[in-house]
């Protein structure tokens, strides 16, 4: 089985789709990953195929003032680069039996498939089928309950309005008619545990939580220069952001060193642009770390609430503390706080270090050290990657004459799916 997988987003977007590519081919199928330049090193590292997709998300997120308004700029690289993404992807893809579409790059890869004349199976980390048992991921507050599944209908259509001409023009620019309405039909799987979000019971029958999908762990050894300050205290605590970047660095940074205090401390600077030199004596400051390795030495974690850097606290059994910017960050944040494996609402905006503080010493407790624990023990028995293969085989098969179909012309005025 020949597979494209393709996806826009950050690094913790790319990363667990190059883990299913490696998980695919190591099943005996050929996948090629298209994803943005600087998210390809885990791809590479696993050699799966990859190549780079128009565009820059890392300077689109980390330019001055970024985070002010990240909707909107990622919303503009999309529609900017829709064209060449489409044409990249029917190059890429020609001859394949499926496309794996995530990510910003969703309608792009929904299109290429329907031209290709094969099934569209979406791989995401954000759970988007709709729902009466939670909200849109997307929402930065709770609605009430009654608002649920409204919540996701609603974003999913203003998502639908604003990429709508875009895609319709690349689409018109290959042949394909114009798409009048979101594209549901597809199967979803889901890189999310059961463990920190329970499978909906109104979810349809093409829509599954496989467990996280992790990475072989690499070839990889650690500085002696870590080792050593692992090895001389208690277990630290690890501070990162990932792929955030654009935001009030001197008052993220303040922050943290007020809140932290005289404990020890990890930190990872990523893409966020903080001025590590400025830390403490108590601060030791890494580099790239695999989390896997990493995360079972901390203490907890402090990051921005990504689902990857989510899933990796839980499964390493540590608390996490929770600093949200944009996105589906504020749904994972919730979800500790639901779990009791935290309890403080931040906000990365408005972030000070008594409030940092406090939710470091709730992290501190017994019960959620606890609550931490458990997730962890069940997240270790989860194979989601074995889970997701399985699916995309069976999503293939049954899917192929589905796809078939969907490439017949459309007449005029028929609802598209």
């Amino acid at each position: 089985m020949k597979l494209l997988a393709i996806t826009c987003g950050t690094e913790g977007d790319a990363r667990p789709i190059a883990a299913l590519g490696h998980a695919l081919i190591g099943a005996g199928h050929e996948v090629t990953l298209l994803a943005d330049a600087s998210t390809l090193d885990t791809a590479h590292g696993l050699g799966v195929p990859a190549e780079a997709l128009a565009g820059d998300i890392r300077a689109t997120i980390t330019r001055d003032g970024g985070m002010r308004d990240i909707t909107g700029a990622l919303a503009k690289l999309t529609i900017a680069n829709t064209g060449a993404w489409l044409d990249q992807a029917l190059a890429t893809g020609r001859g394949c039996d499926a496309v794996i579409v995530s990510g910003l790059a969703g309608f792009v890869g929904l299109s290429a498939a329907q031209a290709l004349g094969v099934p569209a199976i979406g791989a995401m980390l954000i759970p988007l089928t709709p729902t009466a048992a939670f909200a849109s991921p997307f929402l930065p507050f709770t609605p009430p309950r009654a608002f649920n599944r409204g919540s996701h209908q609603l974003f999913a259509q203003l998502s639908w309005q604003v990429f709508r001409p875009a895609t319709n023009r690349a689409r018109a620019r290959i042949g394909l008619p114009p798409l009048r309405g979101r594209w549901t039909a597809r199967p979803a799987l889901y890189g999310v545990s059961p463990a920190l979000l329970p499978h909906p019971g109104d979810w349809p029958d093409n829509a599954h939580l496989c467990g996280q999908w992790v990475a072989p762990a690499p070839a990889w050894t650690p500085p002696d220069a870590l080792l050593a300050f692992l090895d001389a205290g208690e277990p630290p605590i690890y501070i990162g952001f990932g792929s955030m970047g654009g935001f009030d660095s001197a008052r993220i940074l303040a922050s943290i060193v007020g809140a932290v205090g005289q404990r020890r401390a990890l930190f990872h600077a990523g893409w966020s642009g903080l001025d590590a030199t400025r830390l403490p004596g108590n601060f030791h400051s890494i580099g790239r770390t695999p989390h896997d390795w990493l995360l079972p030495r901390t203490a907890m974690a402090i990051h921005h609430g990504g689902s990857g850097t989510t899933h990796s606290a839980c499964r390493a059994g540590v608390p996490s503390v929770i600093v949200p910017f944009a996105g589906d960050q504020f749904f994972w944040a919730a979800r500790m706080r639901a779990l009791g494996i935290a309890r403080d609402a931040l906000k990365g905006r408005s972030l000070d270090a008594a409030r940092l503080a406090r939710a470091i010493a709730y992290a501190d407790t017994g019960p959620a050290r606890a609550a931490a624990a458990s997730i962890g023990r069940r997240m270790r028995d989860e194979d989601g990657l074995a889970r997701a293969v399985a699916l995309v085989e069976r999503h293939v098969a049954a899917g192929r004459m589905a796809a078939t179909s969907a490439t017949r012309p459309v007449p005029r005025g028929a609802p598209n799916r």
